[in-house]
């Protein structure tokens, strides 16, 4: 079976230099999808977003009190898909990766090590994947070659067909992976003023998912799934 799979960042910042931030967690998620589910998808953000006399990009940084009925449903369209249409995140703490011990001090380095714990735990064997990430300027092109390379040899009854940046202002499904993960990020990092449309939207979130808070999940969550990866041990 074919699949395609859809990825940002948030606050990559936090890596590149090391600035004090309110934040605690760089995340990196993705959006999950049956190839042949990709048309039906857009054309239904489309007729939500012409309902609503939306312009420009569906962004988590665009939510406000006028677009709070359009955001609300968004998550609902999200959730409308079932398990054909999938959010899967990892949140790392800044603060606790060690670059120069395991990333060769090389923070791009170990930014797409974190990248490969994000997608390679859902590679199924016997599936081909296309994924497509937010473009982003690496200091080492070949970056995006060597995940999928490393990706491919670790899966090797899947295949890994094709990974390659796009726009964001060019893909929705790019762009509905950054409003999830916004609210992701919100939750985890816990930076929302009550009562703000921010607040309301992840409310909404976690009502349609049955949940008190977004917080990490199991790796068994197939609907909106939080990794939340242990870097100084435990169980």
């Amino acid at each position: 079976m074919k699949f395609e799979v859809y990825c940002d960042e948030s606050r990559p910042d936090l890596f590149t230099t090391g600035t004090l931030s309110k934040d605690q967690f760089l995340l990196i998620g993705s959006i999950w999808l049956p190839a042949d589910q990709r048309a039906l998808v857009k054309k239904r953000i489309k007729i939500l977003k012409d309902h609503h006399k939306v312009g420009g990009q569906i962004k988590w940084q665009k939510v406000s009190n006028s677009r709070l009925d359009f955001y609300k449903e968004v998550v609902d369209l999200f959730m409308s898909f079932g398990h054909d249409l999938r959010f899967r995140c990892i949140a790392i703490k800044a603060s606790k990766v060690d670059f120069q011990l395991f990333h060769n001090d090389d923070k791009e380095l170990g930014f797409y090590k974190f990248y490969y714990q994000l997608l390679h735990h859902w590679i199924l064997d016997f599936n081909d994947y296309f994924i497509f990430c937010d473009i982003k300027t690496n200091r080492n092109p070949k970056r995006l070659q060597d995940l999928k390379q490393c990706l491919q040899k670790t899966n090797l009854s899947s295949k890994v067909i094709s990974i390659q940046s796009l726009p964001s202002s060019e893909s929705a499904l790019i762009q509905l992976a950054d409003f999830l993960l916004g609210a992701a990020g919100a939750s985890l990092n816990g930076n929302l003023t009550k009562d703000s449309a921010k607040s309301k939207i992840l409310r909404h979130i976690e009502s349609r998912l049955d949940v008190d808070q977004l917080k990490p999940t199991g790796k068994s969550e197939m609907k909106f799934n939080i990794f939340q990866i242990k870097l100084d041990g435990g169980w």
